[in-house]
């Protein structure tokens, strides 16, 4: 017997969840702002460091009400359930970025994770589109930050 939960609470789930990672990401990444990464040459692309907070947590929460279109998708199938799978191992990527990069002071480690988390974006998207297209849809801002956020990461790397 299953039991069916109310959508409220999948939702509630679901901005929890991904809101988590970006959390798990800030805890490795606010201490080292003002020391470590203050030192490092950035390019003049880099955004003013107040404008990253802002920006992660509404990208955090397109992230959880895409995953909750999907979790609520009509048919509990194959294809739902691989593309559950690939958003969650794309979000542990998302935080496993903060931890390589600012927690392991290591740009190169967090530009290999950034391209191979790029590439996880676009394998959801691919997978989420025929389940629910508006949740695919609403990854496309992520897919450009980490896009910018990937540039700035290769230039960091390179600068340094």
């Amino acid at each position: 017997m299953t039991i069916k939960k109310q959508p409220w609470v999948i939702l509630i789930f679901s901005l929890v969840i991904t809101q988590l990672a970006g959390i798990l990401g800030s805890l490795f990444t606010a201490t080292k702002i003002s020391g470590w990464y203050a030192g490092l040459v950035r390019p003049e692309i880099t955004p003013p460091g107040w404008l990253f907070g802002p920006v992660w947590i509404c990208l955090y929460l397109l992230m959880g009400v895409s995953l909750f279109l999907i979790i609520q998708h009509k048919h509990d199938n194959r294809e739902r359930q691989f593309a559950l799978r690939l958003f969650y191992v794309h979000l542990c990527l998302n935080a496993v970025w903060s931890i390589l990069f600012f927690g392991l002071e290591n740009p190169l480690l967090g530009l290999i994770d950034i391209i191979i988390l790029w590439l996880m974006i676009v394998f959801v998207m691919l997978r989420f589109y025929p389940l629910n297209q508006w949740a695919a849809y609403l990854l496309i801002p992520y897919l450009a930050w980490v896009s910018y956020a990937a540039v700035l990461n290769f230039a960091i790397f390179i600068l340094n």
